[in-house]
């Protein structure tokens, strides 16, 4: 003990002091896992187990999810249909044509899935919610 820890304990109570040592003396000896790692409620190991357990290899070329010649198909480039249809003005009263870009739930389908240009699809989306106002469109769906 320092002389930090012996003054230390001396102005505590005895048995507070004895305590203490307990606590220091079965420390050192018992084997903790380190402290830099949380163990986060898993078992101590890295959360996968089995065969391969050990640091990860790399994918081998061509496998679904990335790498050269991973995709097996070509995808083709989304192009507005209002543009090459050349349609101008998106009325809010042709509901046929509204509801293609209205998910089943009632949802306004994003211009990443329906290749719509950004001006049609701001256009698109006033005509979706005037029609919805005056109750040609569904808010959402029915359950």
């Amino acid at each position: 003990m320092t002389a930090f820890t012996a003054s230390h304990n001396a102005s505590r109570s005895p048995n507070a002091a004895s305590i203490h040592d307990e606590i220091h003396s079965t420390q050192s000896t018992e084997h903790h896992a380190p402290a830099s790692r949380p163990s986060g409620g898993h078992s101590g190991h890295s959360g996968h187990s089995g065969p391969g357990a050990g640091p990860r290899t790399p994918r081998p070329a061509g496998a679904p999810g990335g790498g050269p010649g991973g995709r097996k198909f070509f995808r083709r480039k989304k192009v507005c249909k209002f543009c090459t249809e050349k349609i101008d003005a998106i009325s809010y009263r042709d509901v046929r044509l509204l509801q293609g870009f209205v998910a089943e739930r009632g949802k306004i389908v994003p211009r990443r899935l329906t290749g719509v240009c950004t001006r049609h699809q701001r256009r698109l989306s006033l005509a979706i919610k005037q029609s919805r106002n005056i109750a040609l469109l569904a808010f959402a769906a029915r359950f």
